[in-house]
C-alpha cells in the first residue's frame, strides 16, 4: 500500500507556484533570442554534429529583467519548499518518497486512491 502524506496547504501552494514559475520561465526562454548580448550568427559544419545559430539581437532590458524576476522567484520558492518545516516531521527514510509525491500532487489531484 502506498504511503499518503498530509501535506500542509502552504507547502502545496508553494510547490504549485514553483511549477507555474518554472513553466513560465521555460516558455519565456524559448521565445527569447539565443544570446543575451547581440552576437553574429555562426555555423560549424566540422564538428561531430552541425551547429547553426542565426544572428542574435540580444535581449532587451525588459526581457533581462523579466528573466531575472522569474529566476529570483523560482529560487525563493525552491528554498521555501525544500526547507519547509513539514519535512522535519517525515521520517528520514520516507523523505524522498514524500518529496516526489509533493512534486506530483497536481498530477493526481483528480484521482481517488
Amino acid at each position: 500500500m502506498a504511503t499518503t502524506y498530509d501535506f500542509p496547504s502552504d507547502l502545496l501552494a508553494g510547490q504549485e507556484e514553483l511549477h507555474q514559475v518554472r513553466a513560465e520561465l521555460s516558455a519565456l526562454l524559448k521565445r527569447l533570442p539565443w544570446s543575451v548580448e547581440p552576437l553574429d550568427g555562426f555555423s560549424d559544419d566540422n564538428g561531430w554534429r552541425k551547429i547553426e545559430r542565426p544572428a542574435s539581437p540580444g535581449w532587451t532590458a525588459d526581457e533581462q529583467a523579466a528573466v531575472e524576476k522569474l529566476r529570483q522567484r523560482e529560487h525563493e520558492l525552491a528554498v521555501f519548499v525544500s526547507t519547509h518545516r513539514f519535512w522535519a516531521e517525515v521520517a528520514a527514510a520516507d523523505r524522498v518518497d514524500a518529496r516526489m509525491k509533493a512534486k506530483h500532487t497536481r498530477d493526481t489531484s483528480g484521482e481517488d486512491d
